[in-house]
């Protein structure tokens, strides 16, 4: 039986196919451009092979392709007679994970990698910030991942693609000594992978290190495909770099090279995500508003992400409604969460209507308010899903908000029980509290 790169078998008897297929996954894998092509041709040399749609589904469910997706994964399952147990269980996975079924799809993704370890795509959907496990809206979230992958390393030995989700799990769990040589690692055994690169910006933003992430970023980004996945979204990690480090000028060239919506290369959620969280952040660092640039992601909110659905989007939606003062469609947004939430559909439940009721407040200049709202929530950010260094918005939104109600004390308290080495607080006054 023909093999994938990582020894599983596969159900098509073409060479090509298989050949495309693992091209395919590696590309996929590493978020480097050409996936799509190569699924292709692994479709064209065998219409059979139901994980090469699968594989599909899963490229195009991450740009924002979703009806396509659907469609590629309908083949899949049309396909799934005469398959193994493990491409069968594979494929079932996708369509639970693809149909916001989470907590069924959680429990699939346990009892496939205990008998498929190996199955690194299945992984890749599971185990990645903003993954399945990330979005059960579950607290401690991360220490699960982290878990998960500690229990399947074993199989994977110093496999470079391996070695970078580890990486980036552990630094979410805050166990950064274990984090930084297995990063290092992964870099060093093959540069071209985008997540690799990802896990050493989290890690160098961990452990307070902009000047380490800035002379990794520069030239790592000028070798990757101005259209791959993760150009966008490693650019605003640069981004942090620059605001951290006071530069303000290459910070804005960054926003308009390669985070505005029209010059970013991953789909809706991650534009939405990455532009609102720059312009937030900029504010909070004491940066004047870009006000054409908020009602550009106000206007993409409502036309690519209309309906709740992903927390770490819908809290960038939220701050693109609160400053556009789009107050009717906020509030319609939170009580649709709220509906979601009371059946069971959302699973961050009531934090990010409470969440959104404390941003309006805080962009209105009612801080009292936006303290009472958000001050409540501190510790619960996991439940979006999402990145610390995504969720240090929320942090530093409340600091600000204390800062500018006076609140010397409890701004002191906050930034006290900060976890140990993470970077700096780029928000204007914090200075006279440090």
């Amino acid at each position: 039986m023909l093999a994938d790169r990582y020894g599983l078998g596969l159900s098509t008897t073409s060479p090509a196919a298989r050949d495309a297929y693992v091209e395919a996954s590696e590309l996929a894998l590493t978020f480097y451009p050409g996936a799509l092509p190569a699924y292709d041709t692994a479709i064209a040399a065998d219409p059979g092979f139901a994980l090469a749609h699968a594989g599909k589904a899963q490229v195009l469910m991450r740009e924002g392709n979703v009806a396509a997706a659907r469609s590629a994964l309908v083949a899949a399952r049309e396909m799934t007679g005469g398959l193994s147990d493990r491409e069968t269980s594979h494929i079932a996975l996708f369509d639970l994970a693809s149909t916001g079924q989470t907590d069924a799809a959680i429990a699939t993704v346990y009892k496939h990698l205990a008998t498929w370890p190996l199955d690194a795509l299945v992984i890749s959907i599971a185990a990645n910030p903003n993954g399945l496990l990330a979005a059960s809206g579950r607290i401690g979230q991360k220490h699960q991942i982290a878990e998960l992958m500690d229990s399947i390393a074993p199989h994977y030995g110093d496999d470079y693609w391996f070695l970078s989700y580890h990486a980036m799990a552990l630094s979410e769990d805050g166990r950064l000594a274990e984090a930084r040589p297995k990063i290092e690692r992964s870099v060093a055994r093959n540069p071209k992978n985008a997540h690799a690169a990802h896990g050493f910006a989290h890690v160098c933003y961990e452990s307070g290190e902009p000047d380490t992430a800035r002379a990794f970023l520069l030239p790592w980004l000028a070798r990757y495909p101005r259209d791959g996945f993760f150009y966008g979204h490693l650019s605003w990690h640069l981004s942090l770099v620059e605001l951290a480090l006071g530069n303000w000028a290459e910070a804005q060239l960054l926003y308009r090279d390669a985070i505005k919506l029209d010059r970013h290369s991953g789909g809706p959620q991650q534009k939405m995500s990455d532009g609102c969280a720059f312009l937030w952040r900029s504010e909070l660092a004491g940066h004047p508003r870009d006000a054409a640039a908020w009602r550009a992601m106000s206007d993409y909110a409502k036309a690519a992400l209309p309906q709740p659905g992903n927390g770490l989007a819908d809290l960038h939606v939220i701050l693109a409604q609160a400053v556009s003062g789009d107050d009717a469609a906020l509030d319609l947004r939170a009580r649709r969460m709220e509906e979601m939430a009371a059946a069971g559909r959302y699973p961050s439940g009531s934090y990010l209507p409470t969440l959104a009721r404390g941003v309006a407040a805080f962009e209105r200049g009612d801080f009292a308010a936006a303290i009472d709202a958000l001050a409540p929530l501190a510790g619960q950010n996991e439940r979006i899903g999402g990145s610390r260094a995504q969720h240090d918005l929320i942090e530093f939104t409340l600091l600000k908000a204390y800062l500018a109600a006076d609140r010397v004390e409890e701004a002191r308290r906050l930034l006290g029980g900060r976890r140990p080495g993470a970077s700096s607080v780029p928000v204007s006054g914090v200075a006279a509290v440090q």
